[in-house]
C-alpha cells in the first residue's frame, strides 16, 4: 500500500506544487491522478520514487517512509514508464529490457528467460531483442517501455501520460494491454494523464487534482455519479454527466458455470461436447479450475490430425477480473469483436462468461437512458447491429 499523508511540496523560490494531500492507494489498484497543467499531479507521482523529494508530510509504502530507504534501492524496485519511453538508443532491445534485473544481479539465464516472456506478453517475437529502438516503431518502442518496468517483478509501477505522443489506434491497444497485464500481473500502477477519458477507462480510482490540492477521489463512477464541485463537473464535461448510469459489474450479468473442459480431454471428446451443448468453443481449466485457455472448432478441425489431447492446441484468452465493471467489459469486447470474456475470480478460477447479449441493457441504458420515445420503438429498431 501506498499512503499520503499531508504531503506538500514547496520549492525553492516559494511555489506550491503540492499542497497538504492525503491519500492511499491499495495494492494492486490501478490510480490515475488527472488535473489541468500545473495541477501537482506529475510531481504526486514523482514523489512516490523520490524523483522529487516532499517538504512536509510523509509518503508511506507498505507503512515505512520512504524516506528512511536509499532513493537508488528505491527506485530499483519501482517501475517507471514515461511519455518518450526513456529507452536507450544505444542499447538493444534486450539490453534495455535488463536494465534493472541487471544492477540486481539476476543471472544470465533468468534475464534472458523473462525478457523472452515479457516481449511475447505484448505480441513482440523474440528477434525484436536484438533490434535497437531506433528499429521499432513508437507504439513498439512504448511496448518495451512498458515491459522494462516490468522486467524486474517490481509491485508498483509508475506511468507518467505515456501514451500522450502515440496516434488514436495505438494508443487504444497500448492501453488495454497496460490495464490487461496490470490485472494479470496484482501490480499497483499510478498513472498521471490529462486526459479523462483514458482515466474512466483505466482506473479503479481517480484523484482529481487542481492547484496542488486534491479535489476528488473515487472510483470513476462514483465520481460521475456524485461530482465533488462545479470544478469536476466542469472536468467530467456535460456529456458525461448525462451518460451516467448506474454501477454494474460482470458478476450482475455473467453466466454462471460456462461451459468447460480438462487439459487432458481428448479432441474426439471435446467435439462430442461441442455438439451435444451446441457451443463452437471450450474453455480448458486444470483441476483446481483455474482458466488455462480455450479451445474451438476451428482449432479442433485444423488439428485432427496431428494432435489427440485438448492441452496441445489450447490458445490463450482474454478476461476480466471478478466485480470489473460492466462499462469495461462492454467496452472491449465491442472493439476486439470479442463474442464473449470469460470473468475469473481473485484466484485466477473461472467464474463465469459475459456474452454479447449481456450488452443489450448496458447499451440501451448508456444511449437511451429512460428515453420514452426510445422505450416505445420496437426493439428490433433499436440495438445495434454489432450487439445483435
Amino acid at each position: 500500500m501506498i499512503e499520503f499523508k499531508n504531503v506538500s511540496k514547496e520549492y525553492n523560490d516559494g511555489t506550491v506544487a503540492v499542497d497538504n494531500i492525503s491519500l492511499k492507494i491499495n495494492k494492486g489498484e490501478f490510480v490515475v491522478l488527472i488535473g489541468t497543467s500545473g495541477s501537482g499531479k506529475t510531481t504526486t507521482m514523482r514523489m512516490i520514487n523520490r524523483m522529487v523529494d516532499s517538504t512536509a508530510g510523509e509518503i508511506l509504502i507498505d507503512g515505512k517512509n520512504i524516506k528512511d530507504e536509499d532513493p537508488v534501492k528505491l527506485r530499483r524496485r519501482i517501475g517507471y514508464v514515461i511519455q518518450q519511453t526513456g529507452l536507450m538508443p544505444h542499447m538493444t532491445v534486450y539490453e534495455n529490457i535488463i536494465m534493472v534485473p541487471k544492477l540486481l544481479k539476476w543471472d544470465q539465464e533468468k534475464m534472458k528467460q523473462s525478457a523472452k516472456r515479457l516481449l511475447d506478453r505484448v505480441d513482440m517475437p523474440d528477434e525484436f531483442l536484438d533490434r535497437y529502438p531506433q528499429e521499432l516503431s513508437g507504439g513498439q518502442q512504448q511496448r518495451v517501455g512498458v515491459i522494462r518496468a516490468l522486467a524486474a517483478d517490481q509491485d508498483i509501477i509508475l506511468m507518467d501520460e505515456p501514451f500522450g505522443a502515440l496516434d488514436p489506434i495505438t494508443r487504444d491497444a497500448l492501453q488495454e494491454l497496460v490495464k490487461h497485464l496490470q490485472e494479470e500481473m496484482g501490480r499497483t500502477v499510478v498513472f498521471v494523464t490529462h486526459d479523462m477519458d483514458e482515466a474512466l477507462k483505466l482506473a479503479d480510482k481517480i484523484a482529481i487534482m487542481s492547484e496542488g490540492k486534491i479535489v476528488q477521489y473515487d472510483t470513476p463512477d462514483n465520481i460521475i455519479a456524485n461530482p465533488a464541485n462545479e470544478f469536476v463537473e466542469s472536468f467530467l464535461g456535460e456529456d458525461r454527466l448525462k451518460q451516467r448510469s448506474p454501477i454494474q459489474t460482470v458478476d450482475e450479468v455473467m453466466v454462471k458455470n460456462p461451459i468447460s473442459v480438462a487439459a487432458d480431454t481428448t479432441l474426439g471428446d471435446a467435439i462430442r461436447i461441442m455438439r451435444n451443448k451446441r457451443v463452437d468453443q471450450l474453455f480448458v481449466i486444470d483441476e483446481s479450475a483455474h482458466l488455462l485457455g480455450m479451445i474451438d472448432f476451428e482449432a479442433i478441425n485444423r488439428n485432427r490430425n496431428k494432435a489427440t489431447l485438448v492441452k496441445e492446441i489450447l490458445t490463450p484468452v482474454f478476461y476480466v477480473k471478478s466485480h470489473t465493471l460492466l462499462r469495461d467489459a462492454a467496452d472491449r469486447m465491442l472493439k476486439r469483436g470479442f463474442k464473449n470474456i470469460p470473468v475469473l475470480d481473485e484466484e485466477n478460477r473461472l467464474k463465469g462468461l459475459v456474452t454479447r447479449a449481456s450488452l443489450v441493457d448496458i447499451v440501451y441504458d448508456t444511449i437511451w437512458g429512460g428515453d420514452e420515445e426510445a422505450d416505445s420503438q420496437p426493439l428490433g429498431q433499436i440495438i445495434p447491429s454489432e450487439v445483435e
